[in-house]
């Protein structure tokens, strides 16, 4: 089977989609597809998500000359809409007929939507509707996701698949720093500095709480000048001596970054998925998030809180999880490793995956 997958950028700094079509796209070709990947920003050809030595053929160019290059394509797979190069692949599929996978990695999501409303209205009822009625399966990581896409009425399939996460070896430097009892602790958050993540919220409810011997440390690059913004709120709150901006974590790094903190945090307004908790979860550390992220099972396997999107629920989450023992919080973090491994496996979710994609090259080949 010849699965085209399409992607906005795959840079580390694009956050959890770039590493899951990244990671999705080794699974499809170690489980023996022949996958074509391409990325608008033509990060294919850079990105460290992908070892040069993969199965996986890197396209370059603009899309309809990748997708010519790659020859006859049973499945294009698109991550992501609303861009101009969604648009178009949505027109290239069309065309030549072929079938298109669209996961719309939370992009739907009502405070998604509601960001940046008029520009998106406009494009919703111009050509986004239509491009997304045209798919043959809508693809989603969450149980909420799917129920929202199927709240739009667009007469197209939703099927959820979640993300998968790579175990990380817990042995060495990182089990001596999870031993650690004593001193000072130290809360992460990592990801995209953006407004969707919700990041003034935890720093105002950090503010309340000022958890004893915990600092929060925030890493992740910049995006739209929110950093400066972050950092007048820390200013103004007092909280200059605990909370830490440390700036984009390079890929082979990251490991570290969770290993050497003792409690994660994800504020987010809204997720799709949330790939940070699940690599999270798979290095041992117990998460706080919001429910604006699709993770129940965070109570359900005692491996963390799910709280509301709000300074107020945020604040209360702080209070339950800083005052945990760290053998607690150990104990939680290894039962979110061992609830991941054995949920979020890449080789089964891939197979998930190829199953649709051949019931959907099976249902136009009977036509």
């Amino acid at each position: 089977m010849k699965i085209f997958l399409a992607a906005t950028s795959l840079r580390p700094s694009y956050g959890g989609p770039a590493y899951s079509v990244a990671r999705l796209a080794k699974a499809l070709a170690d489980a023996g597809a022949h996958v074509g990947l391409w990325s608008v920003d033509q990060s294919v050809s850079v990105t460290p998500l992908l070892s040069a030595g993969s199965n996986v053929r890197f396209m370059l160019g603009k899309a309809a000359d990748a997708l010519a290059a790659f020859g006859d394509v049973d499945v294009l797979h698109d991550n992501g809409i609303w861009l101009p190069h969604n648009h178009q692949l949505a027109a290239l599929a069309a065309q030549r007929r072929i079938p298109r996978v669209v996961s719309t990695r939370g992009m739907l999501e009502p405070w998604a939507f509601r960001h940046k409303r008029l520009k998106k209205w406009l494009a919703w009822h111009l050509y986004q509707r239509r491009d997304l009625q045209r798919t043959r399966l809508l693809h989603s990581t969450a149980a909420q996701e799917a129920h929202n896409l199927e709240s739009f009425g667009l007469g197209v399939p939703v099927q959820m698949i979640p993300n998968g996460v790579d175990l990380p070896d817990i042995s060495g430097e990182a089990a001596a720093n999870k031993a650690r009892d004593a001193g000072l602790r130290t809360a992460l958050f990592l990801g995209r500095l953006y407004p969707v993540k919700g990041l003034p919220m935890l720093i105002d409810a950090w503010a309340q709480v000022r958890p004893q011997n915990w600092r929060l440390q925030i890493a992740g690059p910049d995006e739209a000048g929110h950093r400066a913004e972050l950092e007048r709120a820390v200013s103004a709150g007092g909280l200059n001596g605990t909370v830490f901006f440390i700036g984009p974590i390079q890929h082979d790094a990251k490991s570290g970054t969770y290993f050497n903190a003792d409690l994660f945090i994800l504020p987010s307004h809204s997720e799709s998925f949330g790939q940070v908790i699940a690599e999270a979860l798979a290095h041992g550390l117990p998460v706080l998030t919001t429910n604006g992220a699709p993770w129940p099972g965070l109570a359900v396997h005692g491996c963390g809180w799910s709280v509301p999107p709000t300074v107020g629920g945020i604040a209360q989450g702080l209070r339950q999880a800083t005052s945990q023992d760290a053998k607690v919080l150990r104990a939680m973090g290894a039962r979110g490793r061992a609830w991941v491994a054995g949920e979020f496996g890449w080789d089964a979710l891939a197979a998930q995956f190829l199953a649709s994609y051949e019931q959907l090259r099976r249902c136009i080949k009977s036509r």
